[in-house]
């Protein structure tokens, strides 16, 4: 058995054993990008990247991958270069891709991709080397985080404790790493810890970030491992009426009480030792505290997994399907692209109906368009359309709608856009879907923006900002509040879009849940913003934050756009950088941006 090991110091091992290596770095950064690209690519491409210095940059790449083929039992074939790892042979990087049985194997990762390999090739390697370093960590940090949750809701808080440590080591800066750790260390009876954990979260954030902790953090180490049940009387027929009444409350925005009905529900499944019932309650509590409570997330991702957990044991398909989609949606908002790949994959194998595909090809859809993958995108939004219309779920299609307007405005679509915004908009008055109703507003003002009518994007925004103020939606404030910031700039008040795009920001980030690509979003309008003013000392510091976001969450337009500024600001070497990144995405908004016009949008 061979293992090759990029991430820490790159190595290879026999049996377990150190085994003989690559001789040079340029032989680990050539294998690294091998085996890593999202396609094969040309060897003069590879010539250029890593040996454009040599006299002969093409006998060098070939130098190089005959000593990869002398010391690794690795194929490297063909113009472009195929990689192929034969059986027997694993890559470590691929552990965080695996299933759930492979979990153990994260504890022995450790470090960044390729640690210690600083060669001397072109900018664009090294721009590309970030970026992979930084979606790897993510990665890891991913993976390690879904094993604690799901020890944890399987009922053994000890042996999650590694993995939640883990996370937290590797993004310290990620407030909702520190409170799974707290929530393992509280369930493993050791609220000492727990309580030294929060501390130490909090000196952090305030040291690293210059903000405080969450109310959420706190009092996750106060929760009380197995929350005392009220009294209640009946059997299933009750508890089944407590479900309901929870969905109806969640449903209707009565949130605390949806939420006392679904506890009930669950605790009363489980008195009466109905694991499919209570596996239903856990399925909807679990998504309440996802997708109805800002700031709840962590406590959704476990109890969700319980609900997974109590429904495989019980057979229940659909309250699988169920939590899984769930469970894939919260990771779609987080930016962890891989792990919410693999839950919405297993969903959409499981699935059945046309209630049950609609959803989840509109969470895959949205996966894909805040990656910059527009062609998976457009065809998932389609499917989900198109389910969504065979069971006559008119908010499912109207939030899909929405989602493929958004993808269209992104890509300079108008008039496709503008199409399917209103029928989305027409399905969300049909439905009196307030609580929905100011993405799409937003959505339409922006576009109204486009087409030179400002008095009707602000009346559109009015309603926006003041219904999604009304919800406490952070997404709807941030991203009405962000188009605010475009129609004060289309107006001329500088001073006011200046405000606007603060608030943006303050909105977007105010809870740690929050839906990444948003952030990113916004983060990419005020850079935007700051260089069109000629202010890039404004804008530096933003730039760096959206490189290091979008490059976690895997948001790959959003890493280009982020190139692009540091153009802007004077690096050389940036566009040609964007212009390597870009090279897989399909937007024909890029173009202009790759060209070297400066991005005032």
């Amino acid at each position: 058995m061979v293992t090759i090991r990029l991430l820490g110091p790159p190595c290879v091992e026999r049996d377990g054993r150190p085994g003989r290596a690559p001789r040079g770095r340029k032989a680990w950064a050539l294998l690294g990008y091998l085996l890593l690209a999202e396609r094969p690519p040309s060897r003069r491409r590879l010539a250029e990247l890593l040996f454009a210095d040599a006299n002969d940059p093409l006998g060098a790449l070939r130098w190089t991958l005959a000593e990869l083929r002398r010391a690794l039992p690795v194929l490297l074939d063909g113009d472009p270069v195929v990689t192929t790892l034969p059986d027997g042979v694993t890559l470590d990087v691929h552990l965080l891709t695996g299933d759930h049985a492979e979990a153990a194997a994260l504890l022995g990762l450790g470090g960044e991709l390729l640690e210690g390999v600083d060669v001397a090739a072109g900018p664009e390697f090294e721009s590309w080397l970030l970026v992979e370093r930084h979606r790897v960590s993510a990665m890891a940090e991913a993976r390690l985080r879904q094993a604690a949750v799901t020890l944890l809701a399987a009922g053994h808080p000890r042996e999650a404790i590694p993995y939640a440590s883990r996370a937290v080591t590797r993004n310290p800066l990620e407030e909702g790493n520190h409170e799974l750790l707290v929530r393992v260390l509280v369930q493993a009876g050791d609220r000492a810890a727990a309580l030294r954990q929060v501390t130490v979260c909090e000196d952090v954030l305030r040291r690293e970030l210059g903000v405080e902790a969450s109310p959420a953090l706190r009092a996750a180490a106060t929760a009380t491992p197995h929350p005392p049940m009220r009294q209640q009387f009946g059997g299933r027929a009750a508890v089944a009426g407590q479900l309901e009444a929870g969905d109806a409350a969640i449903d209707a925005g009565a949130v605390d009480a949806g939420l006392d009905y679904l506890r009930l529900a669950v605790a009363g499944a489980a008195r009466c030792g109905d694991d499919t019932l209570r596996g239903r309650a856990l399925a909807s509590l679990g998504g309440a505290l996802v997708n109805a409570v800002r700031g709840r997330d962590e406590e959704g991702a476990i109890v969700l997994q319980e609900a997974l957990l109590v429904a495989t044991e019980a057979g229940d398909r659909a309250t699988v399907v169920r939590a899984s989609r769930k469970l894939g949606f919260a990771e779609v908002l987080a930016g962890r692209r891989e792990t919410a790949g693999a839950w919405l994959l297993k969903a959409q194998a499981l699935a059945e109906t046309d209630e049950e595909l609609a959803p989840i090809r509109g969470v895959q859809g949205q996966n894909a368009s805040d990656r910059g993958d527009y062609p998976a995108a457009f065809a998932h939004f389609e499917k989900s359309i198109e389910h969504s219309r065979a069971c006559g779920d008119e908010r499912q299609q109207a939030w899909s709608l929405s989602l493929l307007a958004r993808a269209h405005i992104l890509r300079g679509e108008h008039d496709a856009a503008a199409a399917a915004l209103a029928l989305s908009l027409d399905l969300v008055r049909r439905q009196r879907w307030m609580a929905f109703l100011p993405w799409p507003l937003a959505l339409r003002a922006e576009l109204d923006l486009t087409a030179g009518d400002a008095d009707s994007a602000a009346e559109a925004l009015e309603r926006s900002w003041t219904l999604g103020c009304q919800l406490g939606d952070p997404c709807w404030e941030g991203m009405a509040a962000r188009v605010l910031a475009l129609l004060h700039t289309t107006l001329g008040d500088d001073d006011t879009a200046s405000r606007w795009h603060t608030e943006a920001l303050s909105r977007a980030t105010r809870v740690t849940d929050r839906y990444q690509w948003l952030h990113a979003h916004v983060l990419d309008t005020v850079i935007t913003a700051l260089l069109k003013q000629g202010d890039p000392e404004a804008a530096r510091p933003l730039v760096a934050t959206l490189s290091s976001l979008a490059a976690r969450c895997d948001m790959r337009e959003l890493i280009v756009r982020a190139h692009v500024h540091r153009g802007h600001l004077g690096d050389p070497t940036a566009l040609a950088s964007a212009r390597l990144l870009a090279a897989g995405i399909d937007n024909p908004a890029l173009r202009p941006l790759l060209a070297g016009t400066p991005a005032h949008r």
